[in-house]
């Protein structure tokens, strides 16, 4: 058998290389996603280099994910793994795929601040968009010192937040969380709302506290406005704003169908039918449609009101008691006939 020379071995070895060289690079610029939409791998602080592989792997290609694993296994990955959330696109290369990881170029998300009651039921909400667990969220939501710090109190601090959507990351921490709704509370107050609120003798957090009241007594924002206009009425005189959702919030009972007379004596700072003016800070995050009621609010000399008993959603205005006894005569009677307790 002839044996081979050195050039031939030479050759053979090149040709193993190019070989290897296709394969690498086959590996490296295959779509790592054999998904047809864009797919998202959630990295948290947990996680290791096997786990993201694991998570990756869930959707992707036998190829690309070859690739990508061997990026992640012969680099030093696994000293230096970047919590947050990753877009992978269905064309997305192993090595595309690998320096987004590697470098920590994830993607944003989209962010809703829900009109919720409690800050407790806040921090579960949010907790289930961000990597924060709802603990952190919510001690810092409780935490005098922190909202000291962004000018506020643990009764104010949902006067700060505005329900709307924001694109945050996945990995945000709170305290970089409650910076950012600082910041887009002060650039909702900014300008028309800011000089209104000042013109009406309010801060901001008074309209907010306010508007969560009105949220709670009606789903009818059209009505809002003239709902606002018959609290300012009260504020201005020496008399309670005897809010029944204020009750419902002191109690933490927010299902009560009916306030009766026996609930109407619980000790609170929030019971508005014991203490006069507002109560130490809302009740709920409020609305915009909330806050712009209060801001917008109709003038009239209405000092009453009370649910229609048509249970349209509506309330009837009065502006003497004697009046508002009537309406509510109607309406405890309309209660009364459907049983409702």
């Amino acid at each position: 058998m002839k044996k081979l020379d050195s050039r031939t071995y030479l050759y053979i070895a090149g040709a193993g290389m190019v070989l290897i060289l296709v394969l690498a690079v086959t590996y490296m610029l295959t779509p790592v996603s054999k998904a047809e939409q864009t797919q998202y791998v959630y990295v948290d602080e947990d996680d290791t280099q096997d786990s993201v592989i694991a998570k990756v792997g869930t959707f992707s290609h036998t190829a690309g994910m070859t690739g990508l694993s061997m990026l992640i296994r012969h680099s030093d990955y696994k000293d230096h793994i970047r919590t947050g959330r990753y877009a992978i696109g269905p064309k997305e290369g192993a090595l595309i795929v690998f320096r987004h990881l590697k470098r920590g170029q994830q993607t944003s998300m989209t962010l809703t601040i829900p009109e919720v009651r409690t800050m407790d039921r806040l921090a579960a909400v949010l907790s289930r968009k961000l990597m924060l667990d709802s603990a952190t969220i919510a001690t810092a939501l409780y935490d005098e010192e922190t909202c000291r710090k962004l000018g506020y109190d643990t009764c104010t601090i949902a006067a700060m937040f505005v329900p709307d959507s924001y694109d945050v990351y996945w990995n945000v921490s709170a305290d970089k969380l409650l910076q950012r709704m600082q910041r887009e509370h002060d650039r909702f107050w900014k300008g028309d709302r800011e000089q209104k609120a000042a013109a009406m003798g309010l801060t901001p957090v008074e309209v907010c506290t306010l508007a969560s009241i009105i949220d709670e007594e009606t789903a009818n924002n059209a009505e809002k406005p003239m709902i606002a206009g018959m609290y300012l009425n009260r504020l201005h005189q020496p008399m309670p704003l005897q809010a029944d959702p204020t009750i419902k919030f002191a109690l933490k009972q927010f299902e009560l169908k009916r306030i009766y007379n026996k609930l109407l004596d619980v000790k609170s700072p929030y019971n508005t039918y014991r203490n006069e003016g507002l109560p130490p800070g809302p009740i709920k995050i409020a609305s915009v449609k909330g806050i712009d009621a209060v801001l917008n609010h109709v003038r009239h000399d209405f000092l009453y009101m009370c649910a229609k008993e048509d249970f349209s959603g509506t309330h009837n205005f009065a502006r003497t008691y004697k009046e508002h006894l009537k309406n509510a005569a109607r309406y405890t009677k309309a209660l009364n006939e459907r049983d409702i307790k």
